[in-house]
């Protein structure tokens, strides 16, 4: 393993998948991707590649299978000075939301990740339940989630606020920051040691590029003010992954929207620690949570120890997940009954006796 690729964030296990592939493939990092091309960091310097016909199977049988910010692939060098990516490596973890439009295919943000940040701005005033929903996706992905505070030097009550976040946020570190002041900076860096790759997940407005020109040292990344209405603008305008000159790798993304779970897994239990073990109290295993005898959930709500607002905004996400969950196993059970009907019609065909 070279210093290089290590530097890139390569461990272990993904170091032992390349030796079992040829000797004429090169591994790399994916960078970007924009118009079915992706840029790629080897030990020897970036290069474009295209995919190769392999790649180009498995993604129309797979969308998610399209290499992506993130991932490491083995590359191959034509005579034509072409390169192709021939095999995208087994991702350790993946950020994967529902596809925008209602589909309920999942679309992977960044993959290989070790760290999380959910980037959120204590000016104007974080939304709990958007953040809720950013670290169901952030737990779901196999990675530590971390919630970032940024712009703390706009704000009086930066402390206070975390108090807030942290008690939504059960199970992950919440810290406050400042790209100006370069205060709550170093904990930040520190997500970064030993080579670590950290994904920067937010709204537009939220700090990200800010962050990542913080934690580089240098402007690397436009930045744009925020709008007068408080909302922000898009700087980034695609996942890239930087490699920062301290060492560490972030992947800085567009502001997200919206953020579609799925399906119902162990992101939003582990988001909703407390009402899932008070849901696992309930005297029904099918219990609903709302007017059902013996339920822990509303008892706790009746008691104040469960917020109402929390609750909603478990309920909110349950229901989505659970439907992108039953959208998934239609669309999976149509796509079964078509390549049945495929195979069933070439059997037919290739067992029909020649005149």
């Amino acid at each position: 393993m070279s210093a290089e690729l290590q530097a890139l964030g390569l461990d272990t296990q993904t170091a032992g998948h390349f030796e079992t592939l040829s000797d004429e493939l090169v591994p790399g990092r994916v960078v970007r991707v924009d118009k079915g091309l992706s840029t790629v960091l080897t030990e020897d310097g970036p290069v474009r590649a295209s995919w190769s016909g392999a790649v180009l199977a498995a993604i129309a049988t797979d969308t998610q299978a399209t290499p992506c910010t993130g991932d490491w692939v083995a590359l191959r060098s034509w005579p034509d000075d072409r390169v192709t990516v021939e095999a995208v490596a087994p991702r350790r973890t993946a950020i994967v939301r529902a596809e925008v439009g209602g589909s309920s295919r999942g679309q992977v943000l960044a993959a290989n990740i070790d760290v999380v940040a959910v980037v959120v701005g204590l000016h104007p005033e974080p939304n709990i339940s958007r953040i809720e929903r950013f670290l169901a996706l952030a737990w779901e992905s196999g990675a530590r989630p971390v919630v970032v505070l940024t712009k703390a030097d706009l704000v009086g009550d930066a402390d206070s606020v975390a108090e807030d976040v942290a008690t939504a946020a059960p199970g992950a570190d919440v810290l406050v920051c400042s790209a100006t002041t370069g205060e709550g900076l170093e904990a930040v860096r520190a997500l970064l040691d030993d080579n670590a790759t950290m994904a920067l997940l937010g709204t537009s407005g939220a700090g990200k590029s800010s962050l990542v020109n913080a934690l580089a040292g240098v402007e690397l990344l436009d930045v744009q003010a925020i709008r007068e209405d408080g909302k922000g603008r898009h700087t980034s305008v695609r996942r890239e992954l930087i490699l920062l000159p301290g060492g560490g790798v972030v992947i800085d993304t567009p502001g997200l929207r919206g953020i579609g779970l799925q399906e119902s897994g162990e992101g939003l239990a582990a988001a909703f620690p407390d009402v899932t073990a008070l849901a696992e109290q309930c005297r029904f295993k099918d219990c609903g949570h709302v007017t059902e005898p013996g339920c822990a959930v509303q008892a706790a709500l009746e008691d104040g120890t469960l917020s109402v607002r929390r609750y909603e905004s478990w309920v909110k996400l349950q229901r989505e997940a659970a439907y992108m969950a039953r959208r998934a196993d239609s669309r999976l059970q149509a796509e079964a009954r078509k390549a049945w009907v495929r195979q069933t019609k070439d059997y037919r065909r290739d067992t029909q006796p020649r005149p």
